[in-house]
């Protein structure tokens, strides 16, 4: 069973969510919008969408989401409050590797939040080929991701750590292993009396790496941007935005 089948449970997955900047969160649901050419009446497909931090706002535009996600505490919280508000969301809790989606039924789609670093080659191209299987022609696809290794390399940390709301501490110790193209990670989370520590595998391709991916799935790399400002993605940056069209 691959890590990420048990980690996003408890404290992990309470640090992950304090550690979000709201109004950061609202300026990627406008860079959604925009580059996915979002209207009122599309569905769109969030992929690994966790508590719905980018589909509830843009489902109380009017916009109707399919949201997948593997950890039940999160599609619980995006079931309740997209009820509550009576959104158009429709909440699937799976292993997306594993759950058969519909083909060509949704007009864009997105995988937002670091998550895009999960799976390893052959898991990468089935996780791409199933989201470009569930596009329309013509649709988009906007990805994000901080493990790039154009990022991660140039100013790799063995360690690091960072104090999270809430009184939690992050400490990490990471060893990046060559041959297999990933890092190995020991991630620790404390609050109080409370400690949890997980063994985390991120898998760390190139950007050309992921290019050639994405056509091999009939996706085109139309953006590739260091940040929401879409200024063009360099070696160095943070992050990267990646955009593609379905051929």
């Amino acid at each position: 069973m691959a890590w990420y089948h048990t980690y996003f449970k408890g404290l992990p997955q309470r640090a992950w969510k304090l550690n979000q900047d709201e109004e950061y969160t609202d300026y990627e649901v406008d860079f959604l919008r925009d580059v996915l050419e979002i209207t009122p009446d599309s569905k769109v497909l969030d992929v690994l969408a966790g508590y719905g931090r980018h589909a509830i706002p843009l489902a109380a535009q009017g916009t109707a989401l399919t949201c997948i996600d593997i950890s039940q505490e999160y599609c619980e919280e995006l079931q309740t409050i997209s009820s509550r508000q009576q959104l158009s969301v429709d909440v699937i809790c799976a292993d997306v590797l594993n759950y058969p989606l519909p083909e060509a039924a949704f007009d864009a789609a997105y995988c937002f939040g670091n998550s895009f670093s999960f799976f390893p080659r052959a898991e990468m191209q089935q996780f791409i080929n199933q989201i470009a299987t569930a596009l329309k022609p013509g649709a988009h696809a906007a990805f994000h991701t901080e493990n790039l290794a154009e990022s991660i390399l140039p100013n790799f940390q063995a360690r690091n750590w960072m104090p999270v709301q809430d009184d939690i501490i992050y400490l990490a110790e990471n060893e990046y292993r060559a041959e297999g193209g990933y890092i190995e990670a020991e991630q620790t989370f404390i609050s109080g009396s409370e400690k949890v520590t997980h063994s985390v595998r991120q898998h760390i391709y190139t950007l050309g790496e992921l290019t050639h991916m994405f056509e091999l799935a009939g996706l085109l790399v139309v953006g590739t941007f260091g940040n929401l400002e879409a200024d063009p993605f360099q070696l160095g940056d943070e992050q990267l935005y990646l955009v593609a069209r379905k051929q």
